[in-house]
């Protein structure tokens, strides 16, 4: 089997083979949170489609080097920060905490380094000092360093933006700016009195840098002038990933990146998510409703990663309800009599299953098709049982492929058992009930199903005078 990785890449606008700049190792960057809130379920949305990727890049043999910078300074902590009044460190410190108990709950793989900004205000002085002595970025009246996107004839490149078409001159001191805005974007902003005490010494007075800076000065640092896979949500192609191409490749001279992959936005109940609208979540709102991580991480990997996803909470219901299921057919392989008569076609379906997968996988990212192969499997699986054509060693190579599967997705936990213990009394009902049927006795077997129904379990009837209790 030809195990390719393809994956589109948003500079070239179609999907391409993915090779590596070192055989066997992946390089990648990701565009991290800004530490003012708790992270809301837009964001995790683009961190599970980065784990689904660094998951596949593993799955695909490759040595991940992920890094997830860390914004803890810009407009919108320092603001509020101050509204708490708080130092900023102190301030950041307690999103930062909930932000990595949040990656463990959806089971985010961890990426190599998190490197913060603010210990990282050297890597970028530097990297300005470079863009200025290049000609590159220029101080302005008001003591900022602006980046003079004139100098650069390239940008615009990922964006695709007609440059012909835009006045030229000016500038934008914000971090952040209207998407239809082209203009010079500060690489250092002069300290003012908004700023209160968050400030740094450099060479052209005591300011802070601005959001663009601090990515390009991380991602090269922890991962060289040229990697592999820059990542983020769509709304950070521009400008924020274009003033990083500009930037860094204006100060190295060579390519920034190779390959640039973007999520699409979550939608909730079909409206984009606000507070202002009513529908705006974090994955603590989530949790205090009852719903599990798995749930929910299971949510945000069942839409191709460049498809808008609709999040609402009956699928979150219908995911527990799934992945109840699956447990439930775990607990099943797991039971499989001893048997020396199992199905022949067995090893041939499961290796046909494998390929399928890698294919879907490779086919950049393609769940819908990775995931009907966990639900054709599983109808396949319990086809071979109620016939009773699987003994419990085949069981067992069922549930290994699944275990290789829940590589991609770790929503499935596989050797878990979630179900809890059957009551004694429930028990007793279901063998007076096989009792039953043995005798023919079927009013008194159906009033016993009746029974244990009433108690919240139903029986499940297999091959050979078998059964399971399970809840409803």
């Amino acid at each position: 089997m030809d195990k390719e990785l393809f994956l589109y890449n948003t500079m070239s606008r179609k999907v391409d083979k993915f090779t590596s700049l070192n055989p066997g190792e992946a390089r990648m960057y990701t565009c991290g949170p800004t530490v003012y809130n708790f992270a809301h379920i837009g964001n995790f949305r683009a961190y599970i489609f980065e784990d689904l990727l660094h998951r596949a890049l593993k799955y695909f043999g490759y040595n991940v080097r992920q890094v997830m910078n860390l914004t803890d300074v810009d407009d919108k902590t320092i603001r509020d920060s101050q509204a708490a009044k708080l130092p900023l460190k102190e301030f950041t410190a307690k999103y930062i905490k909930a932000f990595f108990e949040d990656l463990k709950t959806l089971h985010i793989t961890p990426a190599a380094v998190y490197p913060p900004a603010t210990e990282h205000i050297p890597e970028m002085i530097s990297l300005i000092k470079t863009l200025m002595d290049k000609g590159f970025a220029y101080q302005a009246e008001d003591k900022s360093i602006y980046f003079s996107i004139d100098r650069f004839p390239e940008y615009g490149k990922l964006a695709r933006i007609d440059r012909e078409n835009q006045i030229s001159g000016v500038r934008i001191r914000n971090d952040e700016y209207a998407k239809d805005s082209v203009a010079d974007f500060a690489l250092w902003k002069a300290w003012d009195e908004a700023d209160g005490d968050v400030y740094w010494d450099s060479p052209w007075g005591k300011g802070r840098p601005g959001w663009h800076i601090e990515c390009s000065a991380m991602a090269m640092k922890y991962l060289g002038k040229t990697f592999d896979i820059h990542t983020g949500g769509i709304d950070n192609m521009f400008p924020h990933h274009e003033d990083e191409i500009a930037q860094s490749e204006a100060a190295n001279g060579c390519r920034y990146v190779n390959y640039w992959l973007h999520c699409a936005h979550l939608m909730v109940n079909g409206d984009k998510m606000s507070k202002s609208a009513g529908n705006f979540y974090t994955l603590r709102d989530l949790l205090n409703k009852g719903f599990s991580g798995r749930a929910i991480r299971w949510v945000l990997l069942s839409c191709h990663y460049r498809k808008k996803l609709n999040f609402t909470f009956d699928a979150v219901a219908q995911a527990e309800d799934t992945l109840k299921r699956f447990g439930e057919f775990f607990r099943r392989m797991r039971e499989l009599p001893e048997s020396d008569s199992g199905s022949d076609k067995l090893d041939e379906l499961l290796a046909q299953y494998d390929e399928e997968f890698y294919k879907a996988i490779g086919d950049d990212l393609n769940v819908s098709a990775a995931l009907a192969v966990l639900f054709n499997l599983q109808r396949e699986a319990n086809k071979l049982a109620d016939n009773g054509e699987l003994t419990r060693s085949q069981g067992e190579k069922i549930l290994a492929l699944f275990r290789k599967f829940d590589q991609i997705f770790d929503a499935l936990e596989v050797d878990a058992e979630h179900e809890d213990a059957v009551p004694a009394e429930v028990a007793a009902l279901a063998e007076a009930r096989v009792q039953a049927r043995k005798d023919k006795n079927w009013a008194e077997s159906d009033r016993l199903r009746d029974e244990i129904k009433s108690l919240g379990y139903m029986v499940e009837d297999a091959p050979g005078g078998k059964y399971r209790i399970k809840p409803l």
